[in-house]
């Protein structure tokens, strides 16, 4: 066989190989790490990017992002302290520091992250099963997931992964709890408001009596005055008429007498006295 030959049957078999999908190289991302696997085991650990080798249909390889990754679980149950039911959504960042260790015991990045998501959750179930829910939601969040993030690091590390962080995103009551929690609210509302209620009229009522208060002081002061000025209008009355008096005490008597005529025959009155009475003594002149 020719050397021409030689090239041209080693080329075949190599594009043979690509066709089959068993190619002898391999390219390593600048963001990944790989492990190559001969027969189930591992035999190669790269962690550097470029162009790389396998023996065909004996080895495999498997890759694993070394960036830094999101974890987001879905929203699970968890028991507070005082007994109280909560759906919390949390999520994490975290990384796969050796992919050795993760292959040897999940295989797959996929099957670490399942165990990362029983890690995370175990955690987090203990430490918020020791505040109530009230604390959680308002106080000691922060703290919470401190403890948890270091907790599950210790772990994680174990299987070649640290994760950096773990964070509540919500915290939300169950369904079922919703609506018994909308009614004491709604009831603790109605308890506000008719206190604020009973407090404006009680303030009503107290303003209503001190306007009342004011009122009769008010009239009480007004009929003091008034009697007064009566009562000094009345005096000035009666010392003209004693001026008057001591002027022409027989004049002063005339006109008094025509006063008392003109209020006691007005309106068609009836008078029963006496004729000889001094009263009509001005009527019996000539």
């Amino acid at each position: 066989m020719s050397r021409q030959n030689l090239i041209i049957g080693v080329i075949g078999v190599i594009l043979l190989l690509f066709v089959l999908g068993a190619s002898p190289v391999f390219i390593v991302d600048i963001t990944q790490t790989a492990i190559v696997v001969q027969l189930g085991k591992p035999v190669q650990n790269i962690t550097t990017p470029g162009l790389q080798f396998k023996v065909p249909f004996i080895q495999e390889v498997t890759y694993f992002d070394k960036r830094l990754l999101d974890y987001d679980s879905s929203a699970q149950e968890v028991i507070t302290q005082d007994k109280k039911t909560i759906l919390i959504d949390n999520f994490a960042k975290w990384r796969i520091t050796d992919p050795l260790k993760v292959y040897q015991a999940f295989q797959t990045q996929r099957g670490a992250l399942r165990r990362l998501d029983d890690i995370i959750y175990s955690e987090l179930r203990v430490e918020v099963g020791r505040h109530d829910l009230s604390d959680i939601v308002s106080k000691t969040r922060s703290e919470v997931m401190a403890i948890v993030t270091k907790r599950a690091n210790e772990k994680a590390a174990a299987y070649g992964i640290e994760i950096q962080d773990v964070r509540i995103k919500r915290a939300d009551l169950p369904e079922q709890n919703e609506k018994a929690v909308f009614a004491r609210m709604q009831a603790e509302r109605e308890r506000q408001a008719k206190q604020y209620r009973a407090e404006g009229a009680e303030e009503a009522q107290k303003i209503r009596s001190e306007a009342e208060k004011d009122r009769e002081i008010i009239l009480a002061e007004a009929y003091k005055t008034s009697e007064e000025l009566r009562g000094e209008g009345d005096a000035k009355a009666f010392k003209l008429y004693a001026s008057a008096y001591r002027q022409d005490p027989k004049f002063f008597e005339f006109t008094r007498t025509m006063e008392a005529y003109k209020k006691s025959f007005k309106d068609h009155s009836t008078i029963v006295m006496s004729p000889d009475s001094e009263f009509f003594k001005y009527l019996k002149q000539r």
